[in-house]
């Protein structure tokens, strides 16, 4: 028996008016992938319903909403500590059962700042193909539209919660994109969005320019780029807080 196809299938990057932007941010082709599948593994099934819900009424699933077959996997760490016994082989085996599977991210694309990374190294390791579908990637659409440095650039992931610490890892990444002349990219928490603005003005210097990219995709969004100067006297501390808190959000800076 063959074995099945992974697909890496996108994942809008907010719930709001999420039918309308299917059309907007995904392409026909990765609509009608999605909706030909029956098995999934997704981080939350309630969420990942919710979005095939969406993909339904655009095309058809193969199969009743209530009939898929959703497998939950948030990452090796966090499952270990809720189901030692889940293994990303284990969540697998409808592909080596000869069926076509997708994996799910909250938002974004599956692999990227998500835990599906462990997922698609084991489906390799089973032989299985894996196609990575087209879809929107925060990471990707802040570079573009930042106006930063594209030909060398990193991604952080989260910096430290701590405030000292956060301090700390800001001035480091500005010295490394001074060095280099790379552009550092960083995600955070909606509710800490404010204290990450605020450490920026505290840690970097008036020349580092700033992006900060928010709501991306969805019709509320925002992305401006500044140097810091300018960041400290068109949007003080308090002004940006209302302006940023529980919005998903992107940072970039440039020294």
């Amino acid at each position: 028996m063959a074995i099945g196809t992974l697909f890496l299938i996108p994942n809008t990057l907010g719930t709001e008016d999420r039918l309308e932007q299917l059309s907007w941010v995904l392409p026909a082709a990765t609509i009608t992938q999605a909706a030909e599948l029956k098995y999934w593994i997704v981080e939350n099934a309630k969420t990942a319903r919710a979005f095939l819900k969406a993909i339904d009424s655009v095309s058809s699933l193969c199969t009743p909403l209530q009939e898929l077959v959703l497998l939950e996997w948030r990452g090796a760490a966090q499952n270990a500590k809720y189901n030692s016994q889940i293994r990303p082989e284990g969540l697998l085996q409808a592909l080596v059962d000869g069926n076509n599977m997708g994996l799910m991210s909250e938002a974004g694309v599956p692999g990227v700042a998500d835990p599906g990374a462990e997922l698609i190294l084991a489906a390799h390791g089973l032989g299985a193909p894996v196609k990575p579908l087209v879809g929107p990637s925060s990471i990707l659409l802040g570079l573009m539209a930042s106006g930063l440095n594209g030909q060398q650039f990193a991604f952080q992931g989260y910096l430290p919660n701590q405030n000292q610490e956060r301090i700390k890892r800001l001035k480091q990444l500005e010295a490394e994109s001074r060095r280099l002349q790379q552009t550092q990219i960083w995600i955070e928490t909606p509710y800490r969005n404010a204290a990450m603005y605020d450490a920026c003005l505290h840690a970097l210097s008036a020349e580092t320019r700033l992006c900060i990219g928010v709501d991306l995709s969805l019709a509320s969004e925002s992305i401006h780029t500044y140097t810091l100067s300018e960041w400290r006297k068109r949007f003080p501390s308090e002004k940006m807080s209302s302006e940023l808190q529980n919005r998903p959000a992107i940072f970039l800076l440039l020294a």
